[in-house]
Order: C-alpha cells, then sequence, then structure tokens
C-alpha cells in the first residue's frame, strides 16, 4: 500500500479546540503528517504551548471563542482558503434535566452546534473551503446511546451528526466531504466532569480495557483529512473500545 495517500503535505487546516485535548492532539499529529494548521481557542497561552509541540510548518494562531459571533467572523476571515476543517471545539457541563434553564441550553448548543454551524456557513460565503476539502466534525456516542445528567450534550451532538450529512450534501458542488467521529471516552480534562469512582468504575469494565487517548482519535481526522477516505462523505466513525456493544 502506498503510504503517502495518508499524508496531509501541502494541505492547509484549521482545527478548532487545539488548546487542549483531541484539538490539541489533531493540530499535533496534523502537523507531522505535512499539514499546514491554524490553530484556534479561547486561551493563546495554551494556543502557544500547542504550536511548540507541533512539526516545523507554516502554522498560525488565531484566538476566537465560538460562542461569540464576531469572534467566529474573524476567525473565517483571517484563515487562508482551507483543504481540511477539523471543528473539535466542544464542552461537556453535565446537568440533570430538571435543573436545566434557559443560559444552560445556550451555552451547550452555542458551543457544540451554533458556534460550528456559523463557522461553516461563513467559511462558504468567504469561498475559504477549497475544492476536495474535507470538514470533520467531532460528535459523541452520546448522540445515540444516553446516559443521565447528559441531555443537552447529547442533544447538540445529535443535531451535529445530522447537520453535518445536510452539509455534505450541500458541498458536493465543491466535492468536498463531511464526516463525523463519534467517540466514548477519552483520556481528556472534559472526563473528570466525572467522579475518580465512576470513571474507575467504567474503565473497570471497558470492553477492550482502557479509554481512548487523545491522539488515536486525531488519527482519524488524519484519515478523513487524507485522500485515502475520497469516496467518504455523510458517515460516522465509532472509536469506543466497544463501550456501546453494552
Amino acid at each position: 500500500m502506498n503510504n503517502t495517500v495518508f499524508s496531509l503535505e501541502g494541505k492547509t487546516i484549521l482545527v478548532t479546540g487545539a488548546s487542549s485535548g483531541i484539538g490539541k492532539a489533531t493540530a499535533i499529529e496534523c502537523s507531522k503528517m505535512g499539514a499546514n494548521v491554524f490553530l484556534s481557542a479561547r486561551n493563546k497561552e495554551r494556543l502557544e504551548q500547542t504550536l511548540s509541540e507541533m512539526a516545523p510548518g507554516n502554522h498560525s494562531i488565531i484566538t476566537a471563542d465560538m460562542t461569540h459571533l464576531e469572534d467566529v467572523q474573524k476567525l473565517a476571515e483571517e484563515v487562508s482558503v482551507l483543504d481540511g476543517i477539523a471543528l473539535i471545539a466542544g464542552i461537556n457541563d453535565k446537568m440533570i434535566i430538571k435543573k436545566i434553564d434557559d443560559e444552560y441550553v445556550s451555552k451547550m448548543l452555542s458551543t457544540n452546534l451554533s458556534g460550528p454551524a456559523m463557522l461553516v456557513k461563513s467559511l462558504l460565503k468567504g469561498k475559504k473551503i477549497a475544492k476536495q476539502a474535507s470538514i470533520v466534525f467531532m460528535s459523541s456516542v452520546s448522540a445515540f446511546y444516553p446516559s443521565v445528567s447528559n441531555a443537552m450534550y447529547a442533544a447538540s451532538k445529535a443535531a451535529v451528526n445530522q447537520f453535518a450529512k445536510v452539509l455534505a450534501l450541500e458541498v458536493l458542488p465543491l466535492k468536498a466531504r463531511v464526516n463525523c467521529i463519534q467517540p466514548a471516552f477519552v483520556e481528556t480534562e472534559m472526563i473528570h466532569k466525572y467522579s475518580e469512582e465512576t470513571l474507575s468504575e467504567i474503565r473497570s469494565n471497558y470492553p477492550l480495557g482502557r479509554f481512548a487517548r487523545p491522539e488515536e482519535i486525531a488519527y482519524a481526522v488524519i484519515y478523513y483529512m487524507s485522500d485515502a477516505s475520497q469516496l467518504v462523505t455523510g458517515t460516522s466513525l465509532v472509536i469506543d473500545g466497544g463501550y456501546t456493544l453494552r
């Protein structure tokens, strides 16, 4: 097999949420595959830390808060034409339904759904998405595998899945591709929304014995960004170590 098909050499990719977790790993791993990366998140200091760990390339930092429309528009204006977009910024503030309020719902939806949606809109209107580009949304198994206190996160990720499918249809004139990745538990800061006792119990019953590492999710992003996936669009890839089998 020709391994160069997985290369990102010469590709320009935007990674949101690049200051930590899966986003940080994605920026680093894409740079190792030869991509030039725009790194975006709210915290400039943490973005600079990510940048310091990346392979050499023509990389740029753009600070932006995905819940602020003006930041989203600024981000779309400042990037060059993109061969790949990895929409990874997201939050999971757990709360049981009887305690949710308008502010909480708005925060969850604006971060996980509206922000990425408006960014894609701005990139399309600005003609910043190249022909045969690849767009990847970070979804979650929560979109189809419910758990207590996860209602708004699950709802936002289910909406992301359907948004991505419609977008896949609408960017067909560009021969662009749109796909989702649906992880279960990943060793990032986000899983500490759970108690250590709960995490230990889940981990001990995990079918393949451990949670995913952030770079393992990044490898899936690389596949979707690369020429190896030229005929793959409108799909969702589950990476859960067998978690949803039970």
